[in-house]
């Protein structure tokens, strides 16, 4: 259950003030009784700013204690873009871009699913990023999202540019071990690249050295919503060498989201224990996400890739998700920060209704398989 703080000290009349003269307070009715609300149930622009108001729980033994099923993390880090820069503010965005708060109630499940009753959901905070220092960022990314995903919580991280991913789904493949983890990635672009300008930890990179690396076996690759002008052909031809299956945008308009997304979960399920999900959010329409790094028109709506979600999740076990590429001073009104949160809350709520239903969200180590590696 998600926890709800009470307040050991409620509101209270003030006691009258100790000298003769008019009660100001008193004759404007500001000494009644009022209730005095958690920070769980304040609006999200009151208190501390966590994801859905959220306990935060950094410490990984507190993680294994409260038995979490779920960690949001953060990864404040875009040292890695070609274009638009900005994602470093996107976690904090996301936290903030929901007008909800409390035991929300999912109106995309039925049965009156109240995810985070069901659930032992935290924000487990960010990586430990400093600017300026790719290496080091990456690091810091791989060193938290394993230190959660250990505890048997399951990570869903907010980039953060999209060379994130590189860090974050190996950590999940190390901790999953010797068990194998595919990956579904929704992106206008398929991020295969050897290099960006001689930089190997770009942002256009990441599926080309978790492939190469060993980390993610290329076969165990599904891409939905491709399209633009980026990459070339020989990059496809390496893409094709490696085993990666994908969807290209125009496969969308022809045969509609749902039919493409049943296909991408056939083949997710092909091989793979567990599946890692990343969303870059430029895969939605810029006309819907504007605040992105590399906007490409023509992509698919919002509820298009939130429904995928939800029939991800549904359908595989769930190693991790990340969503990355949102760019806080390009978006407007929030509506790029608000689809990437949601895009968290759909994986939450479908997690629940798997558990509601008696099947296991939280991984728990094969204590019968050869103990892993720490990291170092």
């Amino acid at each position: 259950m998600a926890e709800r703080h009470v307040d050991p000290h409620p509101a209270r009349t003030p006691e009258p003030a100790d000298h003769h003269g008019p009660q100001f307070g008193a004759s404007n009715g500001w000494d009644r009784e009022y209730e005095v609300y958690s920070d769980f149930d304040l609006p999200v622009y009151v208190g501390p700013s966590t994801f859905s108001k959220l306990p935060w729980v950094t410490d990984p033994a507190e993680l294994r204690a409260r038995r979490v099923d779920v960690a949001i993390i953060g990864a404040p880090f875009d040292d890695a873009v070609s274009n638009r820069s900005g994602a470093r503010f996107a976690p904090r965005a996301i936290r903030e871009a929901n007008y909800a708060t409390g035991s929300l109630h999912s109106l995309q499940h039925d049965g009156g699913l109240l995810p985070f009753d069901v659930l032992t959901v935290v924000d487990a905070g960010d990586a430990n990023v400093t600017p300026a220092w790719i290496e080091r960022g990456h690091a810091m990314i791989y060193r938290k999202v394993r230190e959660v995903a250990e505890t048997g919580a399951i990570p869903l991280v907010m980039g953060g540019d999209h060379s994130i991913t590189w860090p974050s789904a190996t950590a999940v493949a190390e901790v999953r071990r010797p068990g194998s983890i595919g990956i579904v990635h929704f992106d206008a672009h398929a991020d295969t690249a050897n290099e960006d300008w001689g930089v190997l930890a770009g942002h256009g990179t990441p599926m080309r050295r978790l492939i190469e690396s060993g980390a993610v076996r290329g076969r165990n690759f599904v891409q939905v919503g491709l399209r633009g002008y980026w990459p070339p052909l020989e990059t496809f031809e390496w893409m094709k060498s490696q085993g990666l299956r994908w969807h290209f945008m125009r496969e969308i308009e022809e045969r509609g989201a749902e039919a493409v997304v049943a296909d991408a979960i056939a083949e997710a399920l092909d091989g793979p224990d567990a599946i890692y999900i990343s969303v870059d959010i430029d895969v939605i329409d810029p006309g819907l996400a504007p605040g992105t790094g590399t906007p490409e028109p023509g992509g698919m709506l919002t509820r298009e890739v939130l429904r995928a979600i939800r029939q991800i999740v549904g359908a595989v076990e769930l190693a991790a998700l990340d969503v990355v590429e949102v760019s806080p001073p390009y978006d407007h009104a929030e509506t790029t920060a608000m689809a990437a949160n949601r895009v968290i809350l759909e994986a939450i709520s479908s997690l629940a209704a798997k558990k509601a239903a008696g099947r296991r969200v939280r991984w728990e180590r094969d204590t019968t398989a050869a103990p892993h590696d720490a990291p170092g």
